[in-house]
């Protein structure tokens, strides 16, 4: 790890351009919680909304002035005045205000294409209401960011009028100008020689806004801030419209561990991971398992070689540790395992697997032969860990399945509801005692599931907190058609965290028994301990 040098700014827009993203949607609350955790991790920054576009960000902005930040400054955004209106007559100006922030962005035109045929009124013009407007926000004693939109494209389709509307923000009085590459199409190549050229002629520290539509968000922001720029604008998890922006996931990480910029505490780098997991969790979006740095997937190793080299040396296959960010080295075990992979997972959960031992061998036979059948274990460890307990004999059955019956009963619909009811009966051994009980479902897996929590709560209370948060089922061989096995994923969680469980059968209720089984016997070891 590289010392940390220069002091980047890091502007947090995932609350205003990231909520443009598809299937994004935040309440007041939720930006109320994530603001209070992108100043915990110690952002300079956090764009709240567009206070003229909506109830909601202007509600927002009422209530973030109750929350006591320890790091960041609140920004309201907006744009320049309107062509023809008074700066102080400007709704959208008079909004930005009201919004009562010590800072304000705001954007307007560079590129002469969108001053002619967007707003439609002429380039002088824009240069007014660029002043106009930065000025005036300037006298109302506030930080004012300049976003020059469409900025790169704007520069490479007329160069002198790009640099004209810069040099008009700056005379006006502008803390920041931002290069903002909107259409995300810049290369880096590109964006070096530009800022370049632009600090040539302007003093105004710099920024940086970049969009994902070529896959260079990172890139271009990384490059910017090489080239002397030393703010940084992106979102959590790169989420935002059409691609995204530019990750700070990974723009933070790459500039302060391998390029020798600092942009957090070093303590603060260690909850990324956290932080990233955190908002696409109040976003509702499935995290990205491969995403750099922070995904789940980032530190994990397959190949039996790749393992075998890590228990020697993380560095061999592992360009930084994981711990710098949060996260956490993985190691999957599967048909490409070899019994390094075995050994690591077995140390990892202390469970005494010698890794050339015949025992060894036959876990990992058998594992093969489970995964040929369409188990998969790479994304159900709780299932994998049930597995290995139980070949080490350092695993006791919390309960066994004497009977299982489901009816489901289709009559005449009547009002509303499709007519259909299911029923599970369930018959149980834990201990030396039997349970039989039923219950009724949503369908035949919710009637399962409610009947084997409704036996086991009589023994175990607790399983009341436990609850399944995701069902997944994948079809193996399509082309066998309604004889396809298939694949069924399940995801629970109770207070202390959440675990994963899989089941392979041709009868979709076979292979859900099996994960429910897996899931609450995982549940029942963590809370009770199932070593003999």
């Amino acid at each position: 790890m590289r010392s940390c040098g220069d002091l980047v700014r890091i502007y947090d827009t995932t609350l205003r351009d990231g909520t443009q993203g598809e299937g994004i949607s935040l309440t007041v609350q939720d930006k109320l919680k994530i603001t209070r955790k992108l100043d915990e991790l110690g952002v300079a920054y956090i764009e709240g909304g567009w206070p003229g576009s909506n109830p909601k960000d202007l509600e927002y902005f009422i209530q973030v002035r109750e929350i006591p930040l320890q790091h960041a400054r609140i920004v309201a955004f907006g744009a320049t005045r309107k062509a023809g209106v008074p700066v102080a007559e400007d709704a959208n100006i008079r909004a930005l205000l009201a919004a009562d922030t010590p800072c304000v962005a705001i954007f307007g035109k560079t590129w002469d294409f969108h001053v002619l045929k967007a707003l439609q009124t002429t380039l002088e013009e824009n240069l007014q209401m660029i002043k106009d407007t930065v000025g005036y926000l300037k006298e109302q004693g506030r930080e004012v960011i300049y976003d020059a939109e469409h900025f790169f494209d704007g520069y490479k389709a007329n160069a002198g009028y790009a640099l004209a509307t810069l040099k008009a923000a700056a005379a006006a009085g502008a803390d920041w100008i931002v290069l903002c590459d909107t259409n995300g199409g810049s290369l880096p190549h590109e964006v070096e020689q530009i800022i370049g050229e632009v600090r040539a002629v302007i003093a105004t520290p710099l920024g940086i806004h970049a969009h994902n539509d070529g896959d260079l968000a990172v890139a271009n922001s990384i490059t910017a801030v090489r080239c002397g720029v030393r703010q940084v604008q992106g979102t959590i998890n790169g989420y935002g419209e059409r691609c995204g922006n530019a990750n700070l996931c990974s723009v933070i990480p790459n500039l302060q561990l391998k390029a020798g910029f600092r942009c957090l505490e070093p303590e603060a780098l260690r909850r990324l991971t956290e932080v990233s997991r955190y908002v696409s969790e109040i976003a509702n979006m499935t995290p990205q398992s491969n995403q750099p740095f922070v995904g789940s997937s980032a530190f994990a190793h397959k190949g039996g070689i790749h393992v075998s080299a890590i228990l020697k040396h993380p560095t061999t296959y592992e360009h930084m540790e994981p711990e710098l960010v949060g996260n956490r080295r993985r190691v999957l075990v599967s048909e490409l395992a070899g019994s390094s992979n075995l050994y690591y997972k077995a140390r990892e959960l202390n469970l005494d697997l010698p890794q050339d031992s015949p025992q060894a061998k036959e876990v990992i036979k058998q594992i093969k032969e489970m995964e040929y059948r369409g188990y998969q274990f790479e994304g159900a460890e709780a299932s994998l860990e049930l597995l290995l307990r139980r070949a080490c004999g350092q695993y006791t059955e919390f309960f066994t399945l004497e009977s299982l019956k489901i009816l489901i009963d289709k009559r005449p619909q009547n009002g509303d509801g499709d007519g259909i009811t299911s029923e599970a009966t369930i018959k149980m051994r834990v201990g030396d005692q039997i349970i039989h009980t039923a219950a009724e479902g949503d369908g035949p897996v919710s009637a399962v599931d409610n009947a084997l929590r409704k036996a086991l709560e009589v023994f175990y209370p607790f399983l009341k907190e436990m609850h399944l948060i995701d069902y997944k089922v994948r079809v193996l061989d399509g082309k066998d058609g309604t004889s396809a096995k298939v694949r069924v994923l399940i995801e629970s969680a109770d207070a202390t965290g959440s675990w994963s469980t899989v089941g392979v059968s041709q009868n979709i209720i076979e292979a859900s028994w099996q994960a429910l089984a897996d899931s609450m016997n995982y549940a029942l070891l963590r809370r009770l301990g199932g070593l003999n």
